[in-house]
């Protein structure tokens, strides 16, 4: 435990000691979102790609060393079929590689004695002066026995590479590559292979202090689409439907030439109503609507929900339960961040965070995830909606410098709507530290307002 917190101090302390002229400048952040956030500059291809290159260069000399040595994994194998990139190849490449190259394969390998680790590429192809060239098929035009050369040489103690089954991040090695690799490798080496579930999900769900950095500019502009999406100039009460909205928004990042990681989701809930109205419903004066919308940009994903509140004719707020409903998803939400603990698994926070809500009388239901180079990323989960006690994907243990979806529902009976069960939905992106848990460009604290007049 004490080496691996002298590499997590040496991790931060490399990445902090980085220019990062490139990087563009964090938006302000709050404990609450603001009510019309202004849209951060976005940057050309040329731009972002410098930017991209940047990170992934940092991450591959930092994060690495950390992660093979926590491990203590004297050698990785990762290899990828163009189209066919497993998860962590693809986190891999830089900018201008954007698929693998016919068959790409990438080996860490670390020496020991405090040496530097060693990026080898075996392939045909460059990879932007990120790994080594380590194959010349002039020389030997098997690239399998030249992977097999190169681990025999250098023979490790482990050669981990990427399987698992219960975590898609660490399943990349398919049936055919394995067969082939082990064919070619020494048999006195075949029972040094292990899998390396644990340095897949270790690499994928790390953080950096540049990728915190960008990391407000993308939930601002997130945050921007929302509070346009629920605003007058998309929705006009009694005309525009949840599906229109939805549509909106896809079209508005094209605009912008932005990418959604999923396609975004409108609701209604209505007095009267039973369950989530969507499609082409129309949306009407005294509804909660509800979203769902996510984007990637720069390599990093956004994922959040907000409600918004069309207010009827003479009325200036929305009814005191609908706002008292949000304010019990805000209050879940505390009672969920304050169970995060380093080595604590997903499972126990869910469990610790629902036995304080039920005890407080909220009606609960938790579904977070980790969140970072994908959407629903590589780490434990707290909870899933559908399922609320322990599950095999919660057992992973929660580590620091990482981000995550505050993803939570409270249901609630709503007074003004004759008692009806209501269901607040509320999601957040949020990063930890390893001590606390902070909002990355804040929360929802208040119903947006939709005027239903001009």
């Amino acid at each position: 435990m004490a080496m691996k917190r002298v590499f997590l101090a040496a991790l931060i302390a490399a990445f902090m000691a980085l220019p990062s002229a490139a990087t563009p400048k964090p938006a302000a952040t709050s404990e609450a979102t603001q009510g019309s956030p202004a849209m951060p500059p976005i940057l050309n291809a040329r731009e972002r790609a410098s930017t991209e290159n940047r990170i992934l260069a940092e991450r591959l000399e930092t994060i690495i060393p950390v992660i093979m040595r926590e491990q203590r994994i004297d050698l990785w194998l990762l290899v990828a079929r163009e189209y066919f990139e497993e998860p962590v190849v693809a986190s891999m490449l830089d900018a201008e590689n954007m698929h693998a190259r016919r068959r790409t394969i990438l080996i860490f390998y670390d020496p020991g004695n405090g040496k530097p680790i060693e990026r080898l590429t075996v392939s045909r192809y460059g990879l932007g002066g990120l790994f080594a060239p380590a194959w010349d098929p002039s020389k030997q035009p098997d690239q399998w026995q030249a992977v097999a050369d190169i681990i025999a040489k250098r023979n490790p103690t482990k050669i981990a590479i990427n399987t698992s089954d219960l975590y898609q991040f660490a399943d990349g090695m398919t049936l055919s590559q394995y067969e082939k690799f082990r064919a070619a490798l020494p048999k006195p080496l075949h029972g040094r292979i292990v899998s390396g579930e644990t340095l897949a999900i270790r690499w994928l769900e790390t953080r950096t202090p540049s990728e915190m950095a960008i990391y407000p500019t993308l939930m601002r502009t997130a945050h921007q689409l929302i509070g346009e999406a629920f605003s007058r100039s998309v929705i006009t009460p009694g005309v525009t439907t949840a599906e229109q909205v939805q549509w909106w928004y896809r079209d508005r990042l094209l605009q912008l030439g932005l990418d959604p990681w999923f396609h975004p989701s409108v609701g209604i809930q209505r007095k009267g109503a039973k369950g989530m109205l969507e499609g082409n419903e129309v949306i009407l004066p005294g509804d909660l609507l509800w979203t769902d919308f996510g984007i990637t940009y720069l390599r990093l994903n956004t994922d959040m929900q907000h409600l918004a509140y069309v207010l009827k004719p003479g009325e200036s707020q929305a009814p005191a339960g609908l706002r008292q409903g949000l304010a019990n998803s805000n209050r879940l939400q505390d009672m969920l961040t304050r169970q995060f603990a380093v080595g604590r698994s997903g499972n126990d926070v869910l469990a610790l965070a629902r036995a304080e809500a039920v005890a407080a009388g909220l009606d609960p239901s938790i579904y977070s995830h980790p969140i970072g180079l994908h959407g629903h990323g590589a780490g434990p989960s707290i909870g899933f909606w559908d399922n609320q006690k322990a599950d095999p994907r919660g057992n992973g243990l929660i580590a620091a410098n990482t981000a995550w979806s505050i993803e939570l529902t409270n249901f609630a009976a709503v007074p003004e709507w004759d008692g009806q069960r209501v269901d607040f939905r509320a999601e957040e992106n949020a990063f930890f530290d390893g001590t606390n848990v902070r909002y990355i460009d804040g929360r929802q604290t208040e119903i947006t307002l939709i005027p239903s007049g001009p």
